[in-house]
């Protein structure tokens, strides 16, 4: 069974409009989304900004409700839950935010600001608590002393690993990170990932990895989905999207990728003008009339493409 299990997820917004404010149409953030994570894997989702995969990450974890849809975890519907009754599930899931800067209480020191998930789920002497939090933040790489610090004297690196050990902190089976290393410097990037690799191994982590940037995606995903307009338009493993697309908006998304070797740059504007021109002409076999995606269908086992 899988871990998590998404199944016709729909997250639409209301837009009023009008002397009443009477709800005119809906913007549609997330757009009947199916896919499955098992126990280990790392699940990529790529889009660009506003294609709904921020979104999916919080309605997962509950920070945004669902419209329509469910998702099972370990088998129980998260979204027919009360916040009481959803309480012990975030034992189990947890999320990486995107920006380390934001995502830490600049007046609460790194003791209380990884401690938190204890406190919410654990009844921990003073000594017992300062013990693990200094234990997970050995484990990714920060001195025990850290516990006494502010995150302004972290570097952005430092803070996202500050970020990733307050997920660590309850043994979690599931995390979203949310963007998790676009706002570092590249050499710091590396660093990050590869050190999220290595505790996945090391605690038997689930991911779902979201993400804008391919190179990333292929770096650290098992399989990947990818977003349009709130919809899911191909799915497989990661040497499938890359090496066997299907769809015209993952060709899209992979033909601009930034190739640094100036040899290659000629034969990539070339396939990207080819890309774009096959765009204009075939556009209405893979969208609808109202511009969004068809339902996925299966090509193969483990790929399908959103195809009439």
């Amino acid at each position: 069974m899988a871990l998590l299990n998404i199944q016709h997820l729909k997250v639409y917004y209301p837009v009023r409009g009008g002397f009443f404010r009477r709800v005119v149409d809906h913007v549609r953030a997330v757009d009947d989304v199916n896919f499955s994570l098992n126990k280990r894997e790392t699940y990529g989702l790529v889009g660009e900004s506003g294609c709904g995969k921020t979104t999916t990450g919080r309605t997962i974890i509950g920070l945004i409700r669902a419209t329509a849809g469910e998702v099972l975890f370990e088998g129980t519907d998260l979204t027919k839950l009360r916040r009481r009754e959803f309480h012990p599930y975030r034992k189990d899931i947890q999320m990486i935010f995107q920006d380390p800067y934001s995502s830490l209480n600049p007046r609460k020191r790194v003791l209380d600001i990884v401690a938190e998930p204890l406190r919410n789920f654990e009844r921990l002497s003073p000594h017992e608590e300062r013990q693990k939090v200094q234990y997970v933040l050995e484990r990714v790489g920060l001195s025990a002393e850290s516990i006494y610090k502010y995150p302004h004297e972290f570097s952005g690196g430092q803070r996202q690993r500050i970020g990733i050990a307050r997920a660590l902190t309850l043994n979690p089976k599931l995390i979203i990170a949310d963007e998790p290393v676009s706002a570092l410097d590249v050499s710091v990037q590396a660093q990050v990932l590869n050190f999220m690799k290595e505790i996945q191994q090391e605690y038997g982590l689930t991911y779902l990895f979201i993400s804008h940037d391919l190179g990333i995606i292929r770096h650290m995903c098992d399989r990947i989905g990818i977003m349009y307009r709130g919809r899911l338009v191909e799915e497989g493993t990661s040497e499938e999207i890359f090496t066997n697309p299907q769809h015209i908006y993952t060709k899209r998304l992979l033909s601009a990728i930034p190739n640094a070797d100036p040899r290659e740059r000629g034969r990539q504007e070339a396939l990207r003008r080819e890309v774009e021109k096959e765009y204009e002409q075939s556009y209405s076999r893979y969208f609808d009339e109202n511009g969004r995606a068809h339902p996925l269908k299966p090509i193969s086992p483990t790929h399908s493409v959103a195809i009439p």
